[in-house]
């Protein structure tokens, strides 16, 4: 019964010490396998130099060798046990812990395993029934299934990380182990066997192999980071956005060399100088609250999304480019991704300006006019004139423009546009409506006479009705105006359509005069319409 309990806590210790070299293995490259069999075999070789050692002792003093062997089984397994917890440790996901709930039942198995030992009259045996060996024999088998379970040969991932220098260091911790043993060995008077030669050679063997293999693997590593290396400089010297990397504290540790072509600085200058950097004084605010919103995160552990700040940037010939930057987290603190949108920006202002004003004249057009005449009604007072509204239409226009030419008639409209202009004040609105009608809103403010927009309006009319030079010859037209001034409660469509009505009146009664819209009481309104 003894010999077969050592037998099977034996075979047992093999297979655990390959369950353990299996969990610290994954299926990554060749190299990393070879090594980390090298290193289970050198853990399983010392270990084996030290038990055949004890053996030899034993056997020297005639004692009891089996029983030497299965004490000394039981510590190698809680050594086994231990490394491969540590190894398992690592694992966190929830999905992954049956390893490591596994590797722990195994030892409080063998745990138990050790107090019936103790306990038990007959060391270990119960009636007859070996329940020490078989707890210890359990145990093992456990060790040896954890690597096939979730989270046993996966969750070191030592391809993915570096290898720290305590693993560089305990490569030699079995050859010590050994040195030890067979010094202290040698100095009791022990005898040294071929099997105890053969064993610590090949601990010294596996080491040299190992540190081989480490050492390709080293320069493998180099060449791989080399090769990325040149490949992301590569794409950063040759981007046009500008990437900045900065410290926590706003210091700024790397530039781009796209900063030469987009701001004119060179890059090294830029190296050690901290945030806001040539920023836009207005813009200040918002590019800090970004940056300290990140910082924050990274404070806190988090790392949420980037932050899009757009700017003002200083170049180094002291114009305003403006900037459009990504913000991200960086290992060392932060990163700006930033691109010069200047020409995106100016045409974005265009657009938005031609979808608001005349092409020809540069005027507001009718949708812009309208927007100012809302405005203008929702801002009146009661102590200032109501806002009124000039509907002008030049007379003759129509003649000049067929026998003359489209270009010359254009010429006309740009003088009369200018004309209005210089009529009205740099707060009233003059715009372009279509063809040849134009518009002026006037805004009183408190205390200006109610008859200043009879004044204008023949200001205006005056001006328009002078001879146009055009193409070395004086063209003549006159000018009709309609004059709508707001009441309590018109809409912006109602004002401008009864400034409209006024012109029609003001060319029906000759043309090149004006006419002033006079609002009906709102029953007769209503009455009309019924009829």
């Amino acid at each position: 019964m003894q010999l077969l309990t050592v037998t099977g806590i034996t075979t047992c210790l093999a297979l655990g010490v390959t369950g353990l070299v299996v969990a610290a293995a994954d299926s990554g490259r060749t190299l990393i396998w070879l090594r980390r069999l090298l290193d289970g075999w050198m853990i399983a070789a010392s270990l084996l130099t030290l038990c055949w050692v004890l053996l030899l002792h034993r056997a020297d003093q005639g004692s009891d060798v089996s029983g030497s062997l299965e004490d000394l089984a039981r510590v190698v397994t809680d050594i086994l046990v231990l490394g491969l917890l540590i190894t398992l440790h690592f694992c966190l996901k929830p999905g992954e812990r049956t390893a490591v709930v596994t590797a722990a039942i195994a030892l409080v198995i063998l745990t138990a395993s050790d107090m019936l030992r103790i306990l038990l009259p007959v060391p270990g045996i119960l009636c007859g029934i070996p329940l020490a060996a078989i707890c210890t024999i359990t145990g093992l088998l456990l060790v040896t299934a954890t690597p096939w379970m979730p989270g046993g040969a996966t969750a070191v991932g030592v391809d993915q990380r570096e290898m720290p220098v305590v693993a560089v260091v305990a490569a030699f911790v079995p050859v010590v182990v050994c040195a030890l043993v067979m010094s202290a060995h040698t100095l009791a008077g022990g005898r040294t066997d071929v099997v105890t030669v053969v064993l610590a050679g090949s601990v010294l063997l596996g080491l040299g192999a190992r540190q081989a293999i480490a050492h390709a693997d080293h320069l493998r590593i180099t060449r791989e980071a080399a090769a990325r290396e040149a490949h992301y400089r590569t794409l950063v010297d040759g981007s046009c956005d500008v990437i900045t990397i900065v410290s926590p504290d706003g210091r700024v540790l790397y530039v781009s060399p796209a900063a030469r072509d987009v701001f004119g600085y060179d890059p090294q200058d830029l190296v050690g100088a901290r945030l806001p950097l040539y920023c836009h004084p207005e813009d200040r605010t918002l590019l800090m609250q970004a940056v300290e919103m990140l910082r924050q995160e990274a404070e806190s552990g988090l790392r949420g999304p980037g932050r899009c700040v757009s700017c003002r940037v200083r170049t180094s010939d002291g114009q305003w480019r403006h900037v459009e930057s990504m913000i991200s987290h960086h290992v060392d603190g932060l990163i700006f991704n930033s691109r010069d949108v200047t020409e995106r920006i100016a045409l974005q202002a265009q657009l938005q300006h031609l979808a608001f004003h005349d092409g020809l004249t540069g005027l507001p057009n009718r949708a812009l006019f309208t927007d100012r005449v809302t405005h203008a009604l929702k801002k009146r007072t009661a102590a200032a004139a109501p806002p009124a509204v000039l509907y002008v239409d030049l007379d003759g226009f129509k003649a000049v423009n067929d026998s003359a030419g489209h270009a010359t008639g254009d010429a006309l409209l740009l003088q009369a546009a200018r004309r209005l202009q210089a009529s009205v004040r740099a707060a009233d609105t003059v715009a372009r409506l279509g063809g040849d009608e134009f518009a002026a809103l006037l805004e009183a403010e408190a205390g200006t006479r109610p008859s200043r927009t009879r004044e204008v309006a023949e200001r205006i009319l005056c001006a328009l009705s002078k001879p146009y030079r055009l193409n070395d010859v004086d063209a003549v037209v006159s000018a009709s105006m309609g004059i709508a001034v707001a009441t309590p409660g018109i809409t912006p469509e109602e004002l401008l359509h009864y400034a409209d009505l006024a012109m029609y009146e003001a060319k029906a009664a000759g043309k090149g005069c004006i006419r002033t819209h006079r609002p009906q009481p709102k029953n007769i309104w209503s009455s009309t319409l019924n009829r």
